[in-house]
This record gives structure tokens, sequence and C-alpha cells, in this order.
């Protein structure tokens, strides 16, 4: 073979192989991974699933999006309404998850702390015939009879055809990360959907200080979101009955030098009466709640 011929070939060969190096590491360079947290609105197949993301500072803001995982492996143990931390990967044309991992509700906060500590023990002590087990997502949610802030008896079977958001607080809770933003994120959920409200949403908190939150303390903290109370429901009623429901979605509360230490839960029930989500603590947004809610409606209920 000519040297010349050959030198030029090594040349090429040469170049080609810088070129196709440089193509990966610029197509590796183009490959941005950013840890995000999600609500899990429902999963598409075996291999993708829609999440409510909050937003990724510096990056996107939050939105409703459809992910395929990386590995399909972890969403077999995840569920709708689940909350979830994972790795989006953005590519140049694509995107998925990776990393997928259930997001377990820890506060580092004090009273919060107090809380966990309490709810191990009373669940180590708590000897009560009657009490009834915290159920378990995909569980029917029995009927209990509560008293609204009009002094008017409500039966959550009342609800059936209906989704129902339900939440827990005290109005004499002083912080405002706690029962108020609980609260509150009702509120947004009701003015969101304040065309379906009473037709096809309902919302319900119960208060669990019913010796001193009756109907007519709850008429006045009710209207704190007087734009969206026509569907919303404030609830109160005698100690046991109180107790009873709110131990169904695993809300325990103990009374602490004049507050009440409690966890915070906030329940979406389907409209066949089912438990659809149970999400422990705050961490959440108004606007994830809410698009849980919204693919909650747009399920028709079973025959």
């Amino acid at each position: 073979m000519n040297p010349r011929h050959m030198f030029r070939g090594l040349a090429l060969v040469a170049l080609f192989s810088a070129l196709a190096c440089s193509a990966g590491a610029s197509s590796a360079k183009a490959l941005q991974r950013y840890r995000a947290f999600g609500l899990v609105l429902k999963l598409d197949g075996a291999n993708s699933f829609t999440v409510s993301c909050k937003e990724i500072p510096g990056f996107m803001d939050a939105m409703e999006m459809h992910l395929s995982a990386a590995d399909a492996g972890q969403l077999k143990t995840v569920k709708p309404g689940e909350m979830v931390d994972f790795t989006l990967v953005v590519a140049d044309d694509s995107q998925y998850a990776e990393d997928i991992r259930v997001h377990h509700f820890q506060s580092a906060d004090q009273r919060q702390l107090e809380a966990q500590c309490l709810r191990i023990v009373a669940s180590a002590f708590d000897s009560r015939p009657n009490a009834p087990a915290m159920l378990a997502v995909g569980q029917k949610v029995p009927d209990f009879t509560l008293i609204d802030q009009h002094d008017r008896p409500v039966k959550l079977s009342e609800m059936s055809g209906k989704v129902v958001a339900l939440s827990f607080m005290y109005t004499r809770c002083s912080f405002t990360q706690y029962c108020l933003r609980l609260s509150n994120n009702l509120g947004l959920v009701g003015r969101r959907f304040s065309g379906q409200l009473g037709t096809d949403l309902a919302l319900m908190t119960i208060t669990f200080d019913p010796k001193n939150d009756t109907p007519d303390v709850l008429e006045k903290y009710s209207q704190t979101w007087k734009s969206s109370v026509g569907g919303w429901y404030f609830l109160t009623g005698p100690s046991d009955d109180v107790k009873k429901a709110c131990l169904l979605f695993g809300m325990n509360f103990w009374s602490d030098m004049g507050m009440i230490a409690h966890v915070m839960h906030t329940v979406v029930i389907d409209r066949n009466g089912v438990l659809l989500a149970n999400l422990e603590g705050n961490e959440f947004t108004a606007d994830q709640l809410g698009d849980l809610l919204e693919a909650a409606m747009d399920r028709k209920p079973a025959p």
C-alpha cells in the first residue's frame, strides 16, 4: 500500500475517532439531572407514570408530567396518591425518571417529633377494644356521622358519587404550617374547582378538639374561606365519634399543656367511597392536591 494512502487512512480514522469521542462527550453533557419531588396521579402501564411535580428552582415551574421510568421495577411498589422522590433526567429531546422512591414524611420540627413519639407510645400501649384499625389505601371507608358548622348532621355516605378531600385541624392551633396550612390547601382547591364543588367534589375538615370547636366556632372559622364553603363541611361531634373517625385515617392527637400535639393527614376518597390516598405531613402543595383530585374526578364511579 502506498505509504501516503496509509497515512491518509490513519489520519481519517483518528479524525473520526476524535469526532465520535466529541459527540459522545457532547451527548453526555446534554444529559442533565435534577432532584424532584412529586405526587403520583396515576400509573400508565408497567414503566411510566403521571406525576404532579413541585417546582425545580432554576429549571422549571411546578407542573404535571408524564414520565417513563429508567427501571420499571421501581414502580412496582408505587401507588397513585403517594409522594415520591426521583431524579428527573433531561436530554435534548426526551426526559425520564430514575431513582424513584416513595417519600415518607419526616419533620425536624420539635412539635412534630413530639407527635411522632406520642404516636409510637400510643400504638404500643393502646389496648382499647373498639379502636378502629387504620385503613389501607384501596379499602372502603366505613360510614360515620358528625355535625357541621350549621349544627346539622352529615354522613360520609351522603357524599357517594363525589370525590372527597378530607383534612383535620383544631381552631386554636397557633402553628401556621400545620392546621391552617392544611385548611388553606382545601380553600385553594375549593376555588380551583368552584364549579364542581358540591356536585363532583366535597371538602371535609374534622376538628379533633370537639370540646372547644363547637358548630358556632367552626362557622366563624369557615368564614376565612367564605368564597368556597358551599360544599365544604367543617365537622365536630361527640368526642368518641370524632376520635373514631380520626383513627380510621391514622390521625392521632394528644392533649399537651393546653395545646394539642398531633400528626397531619389529608385524605382523598374516591367516588365509590374507597380510600384513594392518605397524605401525611404538609410537604405537598395545594396544586398537587388539586391535580390528584382532578385525576380522581376524571374517573367514573364503578357501577
